[in-house]
């Protein structure tokens, strides 16, 4: 695991652009198509949509952390 995606799951939750760019090489509009369609998963904080960590991780097939 690199450092950037290291950072990236070290917080609760992250920015859709940066897990699309990180995990998959997508562009910023690709990663908001890809959460649209609820291929990268995400939860509504006010206005904002955020990546939940714990759910990026399982999708990554990585450990969650206890």
């Amino acid at each position: 695991m690199n450092k950037e995606l290291q950072e990236l799951l070290s917080s609760p939750t992250a920015d859709v652009p940066d897990v699309g760019r990180i995990c998959y090489g997508l562009s910023r509009n690709g990663s908001y198509d890809a959460a649209k369609r609820g291929d990268i998963p995400t939860i509504k904080v006010g206005r904002l949509l955020k990546v939940p960590t714990a759910a990026l991780r399982k999708q990554l097939g990585l450990e969650v952390a206890a």
